[in-house]
């Protein structure tokens, strides 16, 4: 019923916004007198800001036409080299570029935002690797027919989407995706595959969420996982393709990140509407772009949630050596001796707390100590560890380097030894 009367009341506010974008349109109409007065303005940001938290946001685009290389531009031609029923493989082509950089297979997460909210990880990847990304479908529009998707699926997608790319492909994973990635990797060292990555860094991830715990930890241990079943997983009502599968839906999701920082979004909303009063459509739509990213949500399919809920916030398992994969087979962190470790941290970070994603150190123990690189950048939280400046500046530099010294079909390693 939830997942209905969320429609509903989409369904019953979509007249009233029309009326209101009709309403915002005259009042900024440069004909209308009222346009240029404190008034009209005020009414107008009123009207803005309505049609903009009450808006159902689609799936955002990257947008990303073009990089700088070494001075010049060179254009950008996104590709879906491979597609499976819960996910993509889409790769940022670089045209008119005769370089050998270094593979990068950029692990997103699945965790209520589109890929898109790595938009910056990528930008600033691009001019230096042939970028690749990890494209999940919003469960919603997967009819049940297609099966199901749970945490052993994540594992496999990754491996799979590493076999397309080939040897020699790095990995990065940002935050939920750092624990199956780990997985995927250990399993392919201890097969000794020829896709395992010579390098993977992993950024702001629940490793071990037993180090220096947070709210989302907390909610999350403390809660039977009956809890979670019986009160954030609902069916997709019709007519979305995905009608009765059981999901945890986006717009709860959504709820939930903005509870945990609720008077940050609240003054930032009040800026929002103080620049439009004021006439500074410049700031506003700054602030706005932001907004217009982290209120697109998706539905992510039960198996999956739960499954991470227990596996990752209440066993601990791969923390504890206790993760298995589908028949029984068991992840063991310390078969990687040949793929380089860094891991990430922001100081600020209230959803990852610090150590939990370096603990992927203390789980790889038979990996050389010159194979290994932790950073924990001052001054940021969890989205500052991958977007915005201090990502572009300080964080993404540290990461071309790690990549660049391990890469080249092992020459890195080889070096190091």
């Amino acid at each position: 019923m939830l997942y209905h009367m969320y429609e509903l009341q989409h369904a019953i506010l979509t007249p009233v916004r029309i009326w209101t974008d009709h309403t915002l349109h005259a009042l900024r109409h440069p004909w209308n007198p009222l346009a240029h007065t404190p008034v009209g303005r005020f009414l107008a940001a009123t009207c803005d800001q309505f049609e903009h938290i009450t808006r159902r946001y689609g799936k955002p685009k990257f947008g990303l036409d073009n990089t700088v290389i070494d001075g010049e531009t060179a254009p950008i031609e996104e590709q879906i080299v491979d597609r499976k029923t819960f996910g993509q493989l889409k790769h940022f082509k670089r045209l008119n570029v005769e370089r050998n950089d270094p593979k990068l297979l950029i692990v997103a997460p699945l965790s209520g935002h589109y890929a898109t909210l790595l938009r910056g990880t990528v930008e600033a990847m691009l001019p230096d690797h042939e970028v690749y990304i990890t494209d999940w479908r919003d469960a919603r529009n997967v009819p049940v027919f297609e099966g199901s998707f749970d945490f052993d699926d994540y594992i496999d997608y990754v491996i799979r989407f590493l076999e397309h790319i080939g040897p020699n492909t790095h990995v990065m994973a940002v935050c939920q995706p750092c624990v199956p990635v780990l997985a995927a990797i250990a399993l392919m060292a201890a097969e000794g595959h020829e896709c395992a990555p010579p390098s993977m860094t992993l950024m702001g991830g629940p490793v071990d969420v037993r180090q220096n715990p947070t709210q989302v930890n907390e909610l999350a241990s403390t809660k039977p996982l009956s809890w979670f079943e019986n009160n954030v997983i609902v069916q997709v009502p019709p007519p979305n393709p995905g009608f009765m599968r059981k999901v945890y839906p986006g717009f709860l999701q959504l709820a939930g990140f903005m509870s945990m920082n609720l008077d940050r979004h609240f003054e930032a909303h009040r800026t929002i509407f103080r620049h439009l009063v004021a006439g500074d459509g410049e700031s506003a739509a700054a602030k706005r772009e932001f907004y217009e990213e982290y209120l697109a949500v998706m539905d992510i399919c039960e198996e999956f949630f739960l499954q991470t809920v227990q596996r990752v916030f209440q066993d601990y398992a791969l923390a504890k050596g206790e993760l298995v994969w589908w028949d029984g087979e068991k992840v063991e962190p310390a078969a990687v001796s040949r793929t380089a470790l860094m891991t990430v941290e922001g100081a600020k970070d209230d959803i990852c707390g610090i150590g939990q994603t370096r603990a992927a150190h203390d789980l790889c123990v038979n990996l050389p100590d010159n194979m290994r690189l932790h950073y924990e950048q001052p001054g940021v939280g969890h989205y500052g560890i991958f977007n915005g400046r201090r990502w572009r500046e300080e964080i993404a530099p540290r990461v071309k380097d790690f990549i660049r010294t391990f890469d080249q079909e092992g020459r890195g390693r080889e070096a190091a030894a």
